[in-house]
């Protein structure tokens, strides 16, 4: 095992460099497909930190330029919510 196989990629889903380079050596070069199986991305930074050193490593092993691979999807929630409702007050606005 290789000093780098230890290296944490995604450090809001505890992913490795060499889960992510098994992963594309199986055949999954797409990021939407590395984020359904191992959640990188999904986590509190949306794939801020883990991303780019994943289309990185897209690149590295299959040879296509990081900017012909496609950016991960971004899905802000759903929606917000008013402080009022997080503390419980009933303000009915009229």
């Amino acid at each position: 095992m290789m000093k780098e196989d230890n290296i944490i990629v995604c450090r809001c889903e505890d992913v490795t460099l060499k889960d992510i380079r098994e992963l594309i050596k199986r055949g999954y070069t797409n990021i939407e497909e590395i984020k359904r199986i191992t959640r990188c991305g999904m986590g509190p930074c949306q794939g801020k930190n883990c991303g780019q050193i994943i289309l990185r490593e897209i690149s590295m092993i299959t040879g296509i330029p990081v900017e012909k691979l496609t950016l991960q999807r971004y899905r802000p929630p759903f929606g917000g919510i008013k402080f009022s409702e997080v503390l419980g007050e009933n303000n009915d606005e009229k």
